[in-house]
């Protein structure tokens, strides 16, 4: 019904909703009549008023609710979730008084919906019942019998979130003291609903068997009766004792049906569980009604005992014990012998099936309740019950889990002390008592010693409690003899112990795990309580108290042992009562000395650590004496020893020292010492006197002992405060610190040469020794002396520092990783030796090994990691130290003065300043973190770094004076004294300047002081140190955005600066900035220069100008005098001035200058000062002072006539001094300015001084150019060609108005004189100096020079050109038929397109660009010679061109081969490669220039040219790799471009020499400017490419000129049509943009022809359609050979539509003239070269195109005529 595919009955729109239909209904109640449920049984109770009258009822429930009600009753799982979600939420909205409306129908759908097979389902109603039972508390009462029963179940869910949602409802409705109550009112309902559930119930009676399939029922029938059961066992907890025989009746008949018995067998096991839990239930409150069914209770339970299900063990069990506790005669019942124990003693044998945790706890108290006589005869009973035990603890399972064999060996020891209880006959007890201990107690330890894995179990501990228990017993004197039986019991267990033990360990390949086990075993007997109980997750029923007196040494985190501590093992015996300790001792002595026997003769090493452990727990003189005796009667002939033994004859365990352990400890082939130290210290631990203890060290130091013992020794004594005890006069002794200090030093030595592998592994444990006496600490005191400290600590020193000097990186590394970790302990573990001179200097050395790059100290990552995690530990503890003493460090005063050397060498990269910055920071770091007085240890070591003033100016000095080129030019300073500094190339230059490396380290530290916001007590001092530190920063960063093309190695520099995130900015943003301004422009007052433009950079960032900067201009005297740093100062603040304050200073300035002394002119204090200020002033047009300009002109004019030698006119500059040049330079730059600003006319004399000084200074330019490597004379050559520049602008650019207020003849006199006089200068000076220069890599003067050059050139007009002065320059075997003058010309500026410097390429293609139009004309005269050739004639554009573009064609195939095409080349601006590609693209911009200019007839020759030379396939596949792949102009580009998005072929690209525009953009710019030109002027060749190209490159240019260039060509062409003022004889010509139509019509005598040319959406590189308008008086043939002219000279003739229809006119006219056609092309004119017919045939004189004929003998190979085929010639 619900398909949403399915085909719907007509009308029915929408899809079946069982929802909608139960709202549809529930609207329109009384409509139709009353419905039943569609349930099989009365259990299927929905919302249904079941008769026709219900509908009053029906009326008292709330709409939403009925509707919520109906889809409750729904089948869907979702549809009833989501209506009982919505039924909980409606409880909660809504009043009261409406949710008490839907109580009547609650408990049916309740009872139903409750006890759902989908438990979300469950869940959601006890939510939704909850939300009920709180809107309506009481009023629930009257529902509470027919519910109670389901809700009851529904607590006993088995799915746990149901569960606990109906318990949480059953507390919100009754308090806990109230839930009784509750179940007793509905006692009645209850039972009845639980004893229907178990009785009478099956899978077909709760869900319907035609709907539901039967797993679904089967699993539903049995949850419920599994819940009922549970339901059960809670309502008999909860009720009352009173109301229980009330019950009793009811209950009786359900447990008199056998139905409910068989539920103990049933297949579901939590059924059974259930079953079980609810008889225990039975067995606890009801015991009399058990007692009365006990002949079925009993056997569904002890023959249960085996059912191995993990659900039911539990249940089951519980339930047996209460059954044999509450039924007296509950064995009776049940055959125990046949049917009960069979049974336990399999489940015993399996080791409990996994269940051994569930099960063997509750056989003690199981096996207590079976009675006498069912248990006889006593032997074989326990025989069977306890072999039965040992054989499941065997089973892999259980040896497995520790938990089950703990469990098993817990319950047996339980047992067993149970069956050593029992009361029998005298000679039966002592049976049993044998058959215990030989056959089950010793075999079973037997068998834990041997599986290691249950060696951490319980038994020993169980023994151990079991043998206390014993001797108790034993040691109480009864009457009846008991303590004789317990005596007999524990000799026989000594007895069968030492047998066993003797047989594991009497033997030679003993297995070392049970050896072990065994000693343990012996120490746990020996004293149970100092043993470490095993950590088992379940508490073991015997407990253990915890050691005492055996205190935990945690101290730098060493672990205690596990064994017990050394002051006990004394007393550990005589807490033992008697009757353990002489046969635990006797089998002590007697295994060792076994042991002993095997070490002397079989040198068995597992027997000797078997012999340590021992003697750990049992170093009795007794024990030794006995290893003595055995050892002496081996070694008696041994004199030596014997000698020694008489020094110490009163001891044993010092004999035994010299006699045996000495002889082990050295002999070599062992490589485990471990336990023979333990020997060691079990023999110390014997001695009377620490004196005793310190000599027999001693003894061993001056041995020549393996360092690995004396490693082992110390590194147990840090380990336990007893042994330490035992060794502290020994380790505080001169011996062993003379023999580190013999080690440190041999060591040190060894690791600086090469070293086999063999000897670098045994040094390591030497090193971990070194490292161990020198981080451990006792008591804050070291555990060797302090003097033995600071001598291994200068050794260390001394070997790391030759470390750094040695060049091989292999052969220190394993030297200086384990010094490291020496050093790295001895630091993080320091306890008041680190101010010793020594381990400062060591500290100092590994810091310097840190803050210096890997390769020049050769180490790996993985040391230089590891140095500097030891030099922070180092520096943490120092601060520590420096906290509590209040005295100085050495290291941190000479780590400073190694950082500032290191700084101000000018000897780093970026990358050793970068890692030397990161270890400065780290350091200060550490010092803020670990510093007490807040930054009183950071501000001493920033003082300390910092350079004094002379050291700030040297470094200064260091910097090169590169950096003044780029201000002087563009005029933001002036100078007129040649630069003082260093004149280094920065070119070449890998090092960083010093002054670079301080600042920027400087500025780290203070970002980090300002960072953690510390602050210091003598507030403005630091302030003032740090404004210093920051302006230096910000002079660096000056210093290099003023260098014109900073080296790699700069903006390497700036990137670190930025990442570390060291910017003016971040300054900004945490501190004020007004300090550090004032600091800024009182060094650019006293400094000027570099200086001033930081000055004005800061200004620029805070955009405020301070009062004391103002002062400097507001009166006089703070004007004056001039100096150089005032000077500079003022001409960096004027661009931030305001009009008023600029007017001001002007006015400054031009009193000054009229009183100006001729001495003073070039001096800074007189004119050259003023002038540069007004200048600065002038230089943005923002203040009114037009009236004074005028006047400054006749100042300088009367300067000139008093003193003409101070204007450098047509002068040699050889000897000129700087404060002329800088005079000069200053008057030059007022001149444009005048002209640009000033609104009075000049008067003659003004402009002749004007045109006359210009054209003076052009001349001192034109004659100095050797002299341009002095800065200012190169700056005076920019200025004075700047100045004919703005002199060429204004006349070429003056408007009317202005042109006649200037002097009469002044305009005549320019063009005919001055600028000509210019030119003529300019020209030649531009080929000399790019003809000395091969490119302008050799300094950006020469490039400056050339830029104002090249700006003034471009002014040049054509007929200046064509009439240049230059010298004759030819090529020999160039084609040309130029004249002379202009082939010179062409081969003189075409090469300077490859010229390295854009400016010169730009100045070159403007002339050459005026040149363009101008050559074709010269190629007229050859066309009629090519005319008639039979092949298709090509013709060279300029041959001048064409060599430069083929040279550019070479080189650029190099650079952008590797590119694909359609893929977008980024050239970097101003690279050889970004000049290379411009040339290349400014010489196709010419091409295609003088390609337009050239007739039809010429492009035709010209194409063919390039078509042979495959120039243009060439320039095409570049231009796809050269512009972008979205070629907007700029802003987010959109993926559609719409007509008004701004695209490279939209705008016009602006070629400026200065080059104002965004360089990175130029070449992308131009390239889309040459594909557009291209696609306009030819077309034709650019489609006939286009159709040879591959597929994906076809794809992309199709895609790109469609996008981007049709649609602009497209209007272009329509436009030109429109507004062509070409006209046609007979033809008219109209366009239409819209739809991208031209529509020629011809009319001619009654002949009438329409034509419509439609371009396509890729025009031009689609083909364009020339469909047929109207026509009269054509036949239909000639119609069509016309239209297929038209299309044919549109798609192959490079032009534009105008041009192709003049052509076709042009045919069509001749055809009416009386022209014939060409019988092989149809047409009169040529399609491509334009010719009319001429050569005709003898035979039948027909006439054809000389190319037509060429094309036809060619392909055809045959002369014959193609008309009549007689042989043509």
């Amino acid at each position: 019904m619900g398909g949403k595919n399915k085909q719907r009955t007509k009308g029915n729109l929408r899809p079946s909703s069982s929802g909608r239909a139960a709202e549809l209904l529930s609207k329109e109640r009384g409509t139709v009549p009353g419905f039943i449920g569609f349930g099989t049984s009365q259990s299927d109770l929905g919302y249904v008023p079941a008769v026709q009258g219900a509908e009053e009822i029906d009326s008292l429930v709330d709409a939403d609710f009925r509707m919520v009600l109906r889809k409750l009753s729904k089948r869907d799982i979702t549809t009833k979730l989501k209506a009982m979600q919505e039924f909980g939420t409606m409880c909660k909205e809504r009043e009261a008084e409406v949710v008490k409306g839907v109580l009547p129908y609650w408990p049916r759908i309740y009872c139903k919906i409750s006890l759902d097979h989908d438990r979300r389902v469950r869940e959601a109603t006890q939510q939704s019942f909850e939300q009920l039972i709180l809107k309506v508390k009481k009023h629930l009462a009257p529902y509470l019998k027919s519910i109670m029963g389901y809700w009851l179940i529904a607590q006993c869910d088995t799915y746990s979130p149901a569960a606990s949602a109906a318990k949480v409802a059953f507390e919100k409705a009754f308090p806990s003291s109230k839930q009784p109550e509750a179940l007793v009112f509905c006692k009645d309902e209850i039972l009845n609903v639980l004893h229907d559930h178990l009785l009478k119930e099956t899978p077909d009676t709760f869900s319907d068997p035609q709907t539901v399939p039967e797993d679904e029922r089967e699993a539903k029938f049995f949850r419920i009766l599994t819940c009922s059961l549970l339901a059960l066992k809670k309502f008999l907890t909860m009720l009352p004792n009173k109301e229980m025989h009330s019950l009793e009746e009811k209950l009786m008949s359900l447990l008199s049906q056998n139905k409910f018995w068989k539920y103990s067998k049933h297949s579901i096991p939590q059924v059974r569980s259930a079953f079980f839990e609810l008889t225990s239930t039975f067995c606890q409150y009801l015991p009399e009604l058990v007692k009365a069914e006990a002949a079925r209770v009993c056997p569904a339970l002890l023959l249960s005992i085996d059912d191995s299900d993990a659900v039911v063990c539990p249940a089951l069990w519980e339930a047996v014990l209460y059954a044999v506790a509450t039924i007296e005669d509950c064995w009776s019942h049940v055959n125990a012998k046949k049917g009960v124990l069979p049974k336990l003693w399999t489940v015993l044998r399996e080791g409990g099936r996994g269940l051994a945790t569930v099960i063997y706890p509750n056989l003690l108290p199981f096996i207590s309740r079976i009675p006498p006589g069912t248990a006889e005869p006593k032997l074989e009973y326990f025989r069977t019950f306890f072999s039965s035990m040992i054989q499941g603890l065997s089973s892999e399972r259980a040896i497995a889990s520790s938990s089950e064999s703990s469990a098993i060996i817990t319950a047996f020891m339980e047992c067993l002390r149970f069956a050593v209880l029992q009361k029998v006959d005298e000679d039966d007890q002592r049976q049993i008592h044998q058959m215990l201990i030989c056959d089950q107690l010793i075999p079973l330890t037997d068998a834990v010693l041997k599986e290691h894995r249950l060696q951490s179990g319980p038994l020993f501990y169980q023994i151990a409690e079991t043998l206390c228990s014993w001797e108790a017993k034993a040691e109480l004197s009864n009457d009846d003899g008991t303590d004789e039986v317990f005596q007999k019991l524990l000799s026989n267990f000594w007895d069968h112990l030492f047998k066993m033990c003797v047989l594991h360990v009497d033997t030679l390949d003993a297995d070392e795990k049970s050896l072990f086990a065994i000693s343990d075993m012996l120490e746990i007997l020996q004293n149970p309580k100092s043993a470490t109980k095993p950590n088992n997750k379940k508490c073991l029923k015997i407990r253990f108290t915890d050691e005492d007196g055996s205190e935990r040494n945690t101290e730098n985190g060493k672990l205690r042992e596990v064994r017990t501590g050394d002051s006990e093992i004394q007393t550990d015996l005589h807490r033992s009562s008697l009757l353990r300790k002489e046969p635990l001792e006797s089998l002590v002595c007697n295994l060792a000395e076994l042991s002993v026997v095997y070490v002397n003769e079989q040198k068995s090493e597992n027997h000797l650590k078997f012999l340590s452990a021992l003697l750990s727990s049992f170093s009795s003189n007794r024990v030794f004496q006995v290893l003595l005796e055995q050892g002496n009667d081996l070694r008696s002939s041994q004199a030596e020893s014997q000698k020694e033994i008489k020094v110490h004859h009163e001891s044993p365990s010092v004999r035994f020292l010299y006699v045996n352990l000495i002889t082990w400890l050295k002999e070599d082939w062992r490589k485990d010492t471990n336990f023979l130290v333990d020997i060691l210290y079990s023999v110390l631990n014997c001695c009377n006197s620490n004196d005793e203890r310190k000599i027999i060290l001693d003894d061993l130091t001056k041995m020549d002992l393996k360092w690995i013992i004396f490693l082992q020794i110390i590194q147990k004594a840090c380990s336990s405060t007893a042994k330490l005890s035992l060794v502290s006069d020994w380790l505080k002794g001169d011996t062993l610190g003379e023999r580190l200090v013999m080690l440190a030093d041999d060591l040190c030595h060894l690791s600086l040469e090469p070293v086999a592998t063999s000897s670098a592994l045994s040094s390591s444990e030497r090193w971990t020794l070194l490292s161990l006496v020198l981080s451990q600490h006792v008591k804050n005191e070291s555990l060797i002396g302090e003097s033995f400290v600071e001598r291994i600590l200068d050794k260390l020193q001394a070997a790391l520092s030759k470390a750094k000097d040695l060049s091989e990186a292999g052969n220190t590394e394993p030297s200086v990783s384990f010094i490291c970790d020496v050093a790295s302990s001895f630091f993080s573990s320091i306890k008041g030796c680190l101010l010793m001179p020594s381990s400062e200097d060591l500290l100092l050395t590994i810091f310097q090994l840190c803050a210096q790059r890997q390769d020049a100290t050769h180490l790996t990552d993985l040391l230089v990691c590891k140095l500097k995690h030891t030099w922070i530990s180092g520096v943490n503890s120092l601060v520590r130290q420096l906290q509590s003493t209040q005295k100085q460090s050495t290291f941190l005063h000479k780590s400073a003065l190694w950082v500032k050397n290191q700084i101000q060498s000018s000897s780093l990269d970026v990358k050793s300043l970068q890692v030397l910055i990161s270890a400065v920071s780290e350091l200060l770091s550490e010092l803020m973190e670990a510093d007490g007085q807040p930054g009183h240890l950071v501000g001493a070591y920033v003082e300390q770094v910092t350079p004094n003033k002379t050291e700030w100016e040297k470094l200064h000095e260091s910097l090169s004076t590169e950096w003044m080129h780029k201000p002087l030019l563009e005029g933001r300073i002036s100078m007129n004294c040649e630069a003082l500094g260093s004149c280094v190339k920065l070119c070449g230059t890998t090092k960083l300047p010093g002054h670079l490396c301080t600042s920027a380290l400087l500025s780290k530290m203070v970002l980090l002081v300002l960072e953690n916001g510390i602050v210091y007590e003598s507030g403005d001092a630091e302030r003032k140190k740090i404004d210093n530190i920051i302006a230096e920063l910000l002079y660096s960063l000056q210093w290099i955005e003023e260098l014109e093309n900073p080296p790699y190695l700069l903006l390497e520099y700036l990137h670190m600066l930025e990442e570390m995130h060291v910017t003016y900015e971040k300054f900004s943003a945490l501190r004020n900035t007004s300090s550090l301004q004032q600091t800024v422009f009182a060094r650019s007052e006293e400094h000027g220069r570099l200086w001033s433009l930081v000055m004005a950079k800061v200004i620029r960032a805070e955009k405020t100008v301070s009062y004391e900067m103002k002062q400097l201009f507001k009166t006089t005297e703070g004007f004056l005098p001039l100096t150089e740093g005032r000077l500079h100062t003022l001409q960096c603040l004027s661009p931030f001035l305001t009009e008023e304050e600029k007017k001001e200073l002007v006015f400054h300035c031009v009193a000054k200058l009229m009183t100006c002394t001729q001495t003073e002119l070039s001096s800074t204090d007189g004119a050259f000062g003023c002038l540069s200020i007004l200048n600065s002033c002038l230089n943005d047009r923002s203040i009114d002072c037009d009236d004074l300009l005028p006047g400054i002109l006749k100042i300088i004019i009367s300067w000139k006539n008093s003193n003409e030698d101070s204007f450098l006119f047509s002068c040699n500059l050889k000897e000129t001094s700087a404060q002329l040049l800088g005079f000069n330079i200053e008057m030059i730059r007022y001149l444009p300015l005048l002209l640009k600003y000033s609104t009075t006319p000049l008067d003659d004399n003004e402009w002749d001084f004007i045109m006359c000084s210009m054209l003076a200074w052009i001349e001192t330019t034109s004659e100095n150019s050797s002299f341009y490597h002095v800065p200012l004379v190169q700056i005076f050559a920019c200025v004075s060609c700047d100045l004919a520049s703005a002199l060429s602008a204004y006349f070429e650019l003056a408007a009317p108005e202005t042109t006649e207020s200037l002097p009469v003849n002044l305009i005549s006199e320019w063009k005919e004189f001055f600028s000509e006089g210019i030119h003529n200068l300019l020209l030649p000076l531009l080929v000399k100096i790019t003809g000395e220069t091969k490119n302008a890599s050799e300094g950006f003067f020469k490039n400056s020079v050339l830029t104002s050059l090249g700006e003034a050139l471009t002014y040049i007009s054509k007929d200046q050109l064509l009439n240049h002065k230059l010298p004759a320059k030819f090529v020999a075997g160039q084609k040309t038929n130029l004249p002379d003058k202009l082939q010179t010309l062409l081969n003189t500026l075409c090469p300077l397109l490859l010229f390295r410097a854009r400016p010169v390429q730009i100045a070159v293609y403007h002339m050459l660009y005026k040149l363009m139009p101008e050559l074709p004309k010269f190629d007229d005269e050859d066309l009629k010679s090519y005319g008639d050739e039979e092949e298709e004639s090509a013709l060279s554009p300029p041959a001048a061109l064409m060599s430069v573009l083929a040279t550019e064609e070479l080189l650029l195939e190099n650079i952008l081969e590797c590119i694909p095409v359609g893929e977008f080349a980024v050239i970097q601006p101003l690279s050889d490669e970004f000049c290379l590609v411009l040339g290349y693209l400014l010489t196709w911009k010419l091409t295609l220039a003088f390609f337009k200019a050239a007739s039809s007839q010429l492009r035709v020759l010209y194409s063919q040219y390039l078509r042979r030379t495959k120039s243009l396939n060439k320039l095409l596949y570049h231009l796809f790799r050269l512009m972008p792949e979205n070629p907007v102009l700029s802003g987010p580009a959109s993926e559609v471009p719409n007509k008004d998005t701004k695209t490279f072929f939209t705008e016009d690209l602006r070629l400026d020499v200065k080059g104002t525009g965004v360089l990175s953009s130029q070449i992308p710019h131009l390239a889309c400017s040459v594909y557009h030109v291209t696609l306009k002027d030819l077309p034709a060749m650019v489609r006939l490419w286009w159709n040879s190209c591959e597929k994906r490159i076809f794809n992309v240019v199709d895609k790109f000129t469609s996008k981007y260039v049709s649609s602009v060509l497209s209007s272009q062409e329509i436009s030109s049509v429109q507004t062509s003022t070409q006209l046609f004889n007979g033809m008219t010509v109209k366009a239409r943009s819209a739809a991208r139509e031209v529509i020629a019509t011809y009319s001619v005598d009654d002949i009438f022809i329409e034509l419509i040319i439609q371009l396509p959406s890729n025009y031009p590189l689609g083909s364009i359609t020339v469909e047929s308008g109207k026509r009269v008086g054509v036949a239909v043939q000639q119609w069509r050979n016309w239209m297929l002219q038209l299309s044919t000279y549109l798609t192959h003739q490079n032009g534009s539509i105008m041009e192709g229809l003049s052509l076709w006119k042009n045919n069509v006219d001749k055809h009416f003239e009386g022209v014939e056609d060409c019988m092989i092309c149809f047409s009169v004119i040529h399609g491509s070269n334009y010719s009319l017919p001429k050569k005709a045939c003898r035979t039948c004189k027909k006439k054809f195109h000389s190319a037509c004929l060429y094309k036809w003998f060619t392909s055809s190979t045959k002369s014959t005529c193609p008309l009549c085929r007689e042989i043509f010639f």
